[in-house]
């Protein structure tokens, strides 16, 4: 196939595409490598993908509505958008970059996959559109109509945007909510990332609600199966949300402990009240997701956090 990936040089949408490579399809990858994280890590991602004879990169913003010439001579079978403004507590900051990014570049993205007449478009959704939900574990069959961060509202408003356009005009989506990822080539800005260097460096860690947290950590290769799992799902509908996550919840101080453990260092914790924005826990429900997407999520923490740090310990050369 030709595949249009978008965040090619984020975590989720690097590994995406490198599966999609080694498995000799074309992919067309957009990104804009902006510095709302290191913009090191993102190059180095792009040189992995730059490897491949079979991958042509474009520095672009999705919403950026020349895309939409850009590409319009392309032959292009599906388009995987995991291109976004990410980040709870940024949204506080900046919220302009999350309406851009996660509401215009998915109505931008959609009106290409309209023009080439793309019958199927995937997107990466998020477990913070469950806001304030009680019920446990969340399901896609649950409303989700009271965002807690403007972040989780502007990707419900990405999931509404493709509500509509899968009916308007034939186009065939699907949602993925991904749970808390972690793995090689991570985030900086995510938990494993900086418990990991603050414990490394000496430094202390927020321990976020005074540690009475729960997270459902996914894998990176577990997620990554999930969105094969969606390019392959061969149904009759419009649009559908499925979630993906470990369906296990961790309790914050059993995961600090594990990386301790790894590292063979004792973090210094400060204990801090819960932050706006974000849940004390999320739990995904995935029996959805396993039936329709065979998706089998199959990293334990136990297995996972090494891993991570085996990585990180190369990638920074850290003895």
């Amino acid at each position: 196939m030709n595949i249009l990936i978008t965040g090619v040089a984020g975590f989720i949408g690097f590994h995406t595409s490198l599966l999609f490579l080694k498995k000799k399809n074309i992919v067309f990858g957009i990104d804009d490598v902006n510095s709302y994280y290191d913009v090191k890590l993102k190059k180095d991602r792009l040189s992995q993908l730059k490897k491949f004879p079979n991958f042509t990169f474009f520095k672009k913003k999705i919403e950026d509505m020349n895309l939409i010439n850009l590409f319009s001579n392309k032959s292009i079978d599906l388009i995987i958008n995991l291109a976004a403004q990410a980040g709870v507590r940024h949204s506080l900051k900046n919220p302009y970059s999350y309406i851009n990014s996660n509401v215009l570049g998915q109505v931008n993205l959609l009106e290409l996959a309209k023009k080439l007449k793309i019958k199927k478009y995937i997107y990466a959704s998020s477990s913070s559109v469950y806001g304030g939900n009680k019920v446990m574990p969340f399901s896609p069959k649950q409303r989700v109509d009271n965002p807690i961060s403007l972040y989780a509202a502007s990707k419900k408003s990405s999931e509404l945007v493709a509500e509509c356009y899968s009916h308007l005009f034939d186009i065939q989506c699907i949602g993925l909510r991904f749970f808390t990822v972690y793995g090689p080539w991570g985030r900086p800005d995510m938990a494993t990332f900086i418990f990991t260097k603050n414990i490394i460096e000496k430094k202390k860690i927020d321990v976020f609600n005074f540690g009475d947290m729960r997270r459902d950590f996914t894998y990176i290769d577990d997620i990554v199966n999930g969105i094969f799992g969606a390019v392959k799902l061969k149904k009759d509908f419009n649009h559908k949300i499925y979630n993906l996550g470990n369906s296990n919840p961790e309790i914050l101080k059993d995961f600090i402990k594990l990386i301790e453990e790894n590292l063979k260092i004792k973090a210094k914790k400060k204990l801090v009240k819960i932050q706006p924005g974000d849940v004390p826990k999320t739990f995904a429900d995935i029996l959805e997701s396993k039936k329709d997407l065979k998706f089998n999520p199959k990293t334990k923490i136990e297995v996972g956090i090494p891993k991570f740090i085996k990585w990180y310990k190369e990638y920074y050369n850290i003895q």
